[in-house]
C-alpha cells in the first residue's frame, strides 16, 4: 500500500456492515420504483458485484476483463452523479456534499489508474483493489445514508421525473442502453 493509500485509509472512517445495511434500507424505503434514487441504488449494487468479480477472477485475463467492466461502471455512474445529482445537491444548499462527492470520485479514478499498473495476480493488486472498494463503500454509505435522502427531503419542489430522466440519460450515454440493463 502506498503512502497516499495509508493516509487516505487513516482519515476515511469505516462504517460497519450493519450501518451500511441500515443506510441501504433507508435509501430503498425513500426510493420510488424506477426513480433516480432506485437507479443509483441499482448501480451501487452492480458496482459491488463488479468488485467481487474482479477479486474472485482466477486468471490475469479474467481479472483484467472484470476490472475493465468495473471501471466502465464506476465512470458511467460517476458521470451521471456528477452531471445531475451533485449539481442538484449544490443548488439545494448541500454544496459540501457535492464537493466531497466530486473529490471522492476523482480519487477513485486515480486509484483505478494505479491499479492498471499492478500485476493483476499480485498481493499488491488485491490490496489496492480492497482499498478502492473500501473508499467506494464509504462513498456509497454517504450517498445512501444522508446525501441523497436529504436531496429528496430538502428539495420537494425538485422535478423528480426530470432528475430521473437526466440521470438515466447520462448513465446510458457512457454505458450504452444495451449494457446498462
Amino acid at each position: 500500500m502506498s503512502m497516499l493509500d495509508k493516509v487516505v485509509a487513516a482519515v476515511t472512517p469505516t462504517e460497519s456492515e450493519e450501518a451500511r445495511g441500515e443506510a441501504r434500507r433507508k435509501a430503498l424505503a425513500a426510493a420510488a420504483p424506477g426513480d433516480w434514487l432506485a437507479l443509483v441504488i441499482d448501480h451501487h449494487q452492480q458496482i459491488e458485484a463488479a468488485f467481487a468479480a474482479v477479486k474472485n477472477a482466477r486468471t490475469a485475463m479474467e481479472r483484467r476483463s472484470a476490472q475493465k467492466w468495473l471501471g466502465v461502471l464506476l465512470t458511467g455512474h460517476a458521470n451521471a452523479e456528477e452531471s445531475v445529482l451533485y449539481p442538484a445537491l449544490a443548488l439545494h444548499d448541500e454544496k459540501s456534499h457535492a464537493t466531497t462527492g466530486y473529490s471522492e470520485q476523482a480519487t477513485v479514478k486515480t486509484e483505478m489508474a494505479e491499479l492498471e499498473e499492478l500485476d493483476a495476480m499480485s498481493q499488491a493488486y488485491l490490496e489496492k483493489l480492497e482499498h478502492i472498494r473500501g473508499a467506494v463503500a464509504h462513498h456509497v454509505f454517504e450517498e445512501e445514508g444522508t446525501w441523497f435522502l436529504e436531496l429528496k427531503e430538502k428539495a420537494p419542489g425538485l422535478d423528480q421525473n426530470k432528475l430521473t430522466m437526466r440521470y438515466k440519460e447520462e448513465f446510458d450515454r457512457y454505458i450504452g442502453r444495451d449494457k446498462a440493463a
